[in-house]
This record gives C-alpha cells, sequence and structure tokens, in this order.
C-alpha cells in the first residue's frame, strides 16, 4: 500500500466525550481512519472502562483496547474554567461524539440546539440506549439489556435451552459501528453543503437493524423464530456438523453447491432424493437430512472432512477458539494483530483494523492508549492556552 496520509480522516478532529463501548468503539474507528481524537475524561477516575480488567501493571487492557491512538485531557464540565477550555476545544473540533443518557447535555448546556447555533460546522454525533425520542429515551441502557430487549438473544443458542448471550458486546459495538458511519456520512454531507448535522443513533434501534431476516420472517410467516443453535434459519445445509473429534461448517448455500457436497461425501443418493431437490424442500426434511450427513461425518475427523469438502469447491470451516482464530495464517497476512505499547516497555497484542484501503498505510503497531488527563499540554497548546 503506497502511504499519502495518515488516513482518510487525516484533518479531521473529534472531541470524545463518550465512555465505556458504544461511542469509543465509534471513536477508535475514526482514530484508526486518521481522525485526532481528543478524549474529554472526568478528573476522578476517567473513563469507567479504565477500572474494567484484565490489567497489565495496574492499567486496564480492556480500556487500550479500543481508546489507542486518542489523546486524553480531564475536564469537569460544571467547572468554570474547566468549561472555557471545552469551548475552545469545540471551536476548533469537527466532531463531538457522546453517549449520555438523553438530556445529560442539555443539563450541561452542551446539547445540539445550543452547540449549533454556536458551532455551525461542528457534527453532533449521540450514541444512547433508545435515542433522543420515543417513551423510553430517558431510560439507561447496557449491552446486556439491549441485546434482550432486542430480540437478538431469543435467537441466540440452541433450542430449549436458557437464554444465551451474544459472546461479544453486539449492543455496543452494533451501535459504535452505526455511528461511526453515521458521522462519516455527515461529513460528506457537510463537505457537499456547508451543513452540520446531528447524529441520534439508539442502540436498541441498531439491534433490531442488525437482526437480519428475523423480522422478515415474522412479519411474513407470523411465526416467532427461536434459537437453532448453529444451523441457519432459511438455508439447508448451512450449519455445523458433528464429526469424529468435534464439528466441521458446511455451508452448501445453493442447489449447485448441495451436489457438489453430496458428490464429495459419497451421498449422490440424497442429490437425486425428490426430498432434496430444493432449499426449500431441504428446509422442510433438514432433521432427516442432517441424520444422513452426519452418519458420514462421524467417521473421520474435522481435518480430514475440511481437505474432502473444500476440494469438492464447498464452502466449509472449523469451528475456531480465540487461540486459534489468531493463530491463522491470514491474521498476520493481513496485518489483523498490531503490537501497542503497554506503558511499561513492552506490548500487548490486539485486533488490527479491518479497514484496509489502497491509498493508505497498515502498520503493525499503534500508539498506545493515553493515560488520564496525559496530554493536557499538548491540547492547551493546540487551543491556544
Amino acid at each position: 500500500m503506497t502511504q499519502t496520509s495518515s488516513g482518510p480522516l487525516s484533518g479531521i478532529t473529534v472531541i470524545d466525550l463518550s465512555r465505556i463501548l458504544a461511542g469509543p468503539y465509534c471513536t477508535f474507528l475514526m482514530a484508526e481512519m486518521g481522525a485526532r481524537v481528543i478524549k474529554v475524561e472526568p478528573p476522578k477516575g476517567g473513563d469507567d472502562a479504565r477500572a474494567y480488567g484484565p490489567f497489565v501493571n495496574g492499567k486496564s487492557t480492556y480500556f487500550a483496547s479500543i481508546n489507542r491512538g486518542k489523546e486524553s485531557i480531564a475536564l469537569d464540565l460544571k467547572n468554570d474554567e474547566h468549561r472555557a477550555i471545552f469551548e475552545k476545544l469545540l471551536e476548533k473540533a469537527d466532531v463531538v461524539v457522546e453517549n449520555f443518557r438523553p438530556g445529560t447535555m442539555e443539563k450541561l448546556g452542551y446539547g445540539w440546539e445550543t452547540l449549533h447555533p454556536k458551532y455551525p460546522k461542528l457534527i453532533y454525533a449521540s450514541a444512547s440506549g433508545f435515542g433522543h425520542t420515543g417513551p423510553n429515551s430517558k431510560d439507561p441502557a447496557y449491552d446486556m439489556v439491549m441485546q434482550g430487549m432486542g430480540g437478538i438473544m431469543s435467537i441466540t443458542g440452541n433450542e430449549g435451552q436458557p437464554p444465551s448471550r451474544v459472546g461479544m458486546s453486539i449492543g455496543d459495538i452494533g451501535a459504535g459501528l452505526y455511528t461511526a458511519v453515521a458521522v462519516n456520512a455527515a461529513l460528506v454531507h457537510r463537505t457537499k453543503t456547508g451543513e452540520s448535522t446531528k447524529v441520534d443513533i439508539a442502540m436498541f434501534d441498531c439491534q433490531l437493524a442488525l437482526l437480519e431476516n428475523a423480522i422478515m420472517r415474522y412479519t411474513v410467516e407470523g411465526e416467532i423464530p427461536g434459537p437453532l443453535g448453529a444451523r441457519h434459519p432459511t438455508i439447508t445445509p448451512f450449519q455445523a456438523f458433528k464429526t469424529a473429534d468435534g464439528a466441521i461448517i458446511i455451508a452448501a448455500g445453493n442447489d449447485s453447491l448441495f451436489v457438489k457436497m453430496c458428490g464429495a461425501l459419497g451421498l449422490e443418493g440424497l442429490a437425486s432424493s425428490p426430498d432434496y431437490k430444493s432449499n426449500a424442500l431441504r428446509q422442510k426434511h433438514h432433521k432427516q437430512l442432517e441424520l444422513a450427513i452426519e452418519s458420514v461425518l462421524k467417521g473421520r475427523p474435522t481435518a480430514y472432512w475440511i481437505e474432502v469438502v473444500s476440494k469438492g469447491g464447498v464452502p466449509c470451516g472449523p469451528i475456531n477458539n480465540i487461540e486459534q482464530a489468531i493463530a491463522h495464517p491470514q491474521v498476520a497476512a493481513r496485518n489483523m494483530l498490531v503490537e501497542v505499547p503497554d506503558g511499561s516497555g513492552g506490548t500487548l497484542k490486539l485486533a488490527g483494523n479491518p479497514l484496509k484501503m489502497s491509498a493508505f498505510a497498515d502498520p503493525t503497531t499503534r500508539r498506545a492508549a493515553p493515560d488520564l488527563d496525559a496530554d493536557r499540554a499538548a491540547i492547551l497548546s493546540y487551543i491556544g492556552g
């Protein structure tokens, strides 16, 4: 890759008032794309995520993973002197991001209606539980609550088992991703029209948007979707199957791939069976089809079947644990494990940036996450004292 600048957002300044995960994940992505992200934290303790483990030499690696490459200044927005500093920052900024409960910024005197006339180029982005409108807009929200309320937990896990949380914070991460998309769109809009805008992202909305086909299946078929374990709800066979030593995922996403899979497994009779001639029929008879496929797969280990099925031209793969996933050669080839200083002479290995762009370099190292108020002098110099 040829580097022409530090990133597509080089020259953009983001004031990050957010904490824990949804907002910080948005600003983390913007920092990865070259924006200058100035994290404004409360003087006592800073971002709550600084107290979340695991820790290395007393510092939170949870915090480091989503705040690397940012700067920090500690400001009490109820203190007049600190408010004056904050307002100078706003004069310099292109974007302000917050994830407070709706009404909090208004109480501080920094809501959209107040800021927009004073700083007409400033894009205001808010990520909250329920957004700034609706009957629940003032309610508190955390990832787990959103996973439950938004329906994702109801389709996760195995049938008949207790509700399962998605194994990562899809409520927060989903909101962070949508906020970053919206902010970048707002920057494009401002470039085209000169007009700034307010971005209002609700975690609850994002959970609904992420449900893929579940809403459609309910509104069309009238049946409430439930958990299906490792089976796709509308494509068959498209799931995990048991092998002699574990499991293999086979994704035969169309009729042609189904025929190829049957050939690879020596199950040509299935391909010609009237029960399996179409995806709709395979879906109808999925239980008996699964038994037939697993009767063969259980005779050999996963690695054997991955080689056989892959050679047959059918998408397949193992179910890796985290250690196995990051050891995959694609990780190194795509620079998806980067090194970040841990503040004590060592390094942390953290997830890389999946946003690869031909015009910009993707270095193997990143700047560390800032200590609380670590960049005060540089930030004050930036705003002129």
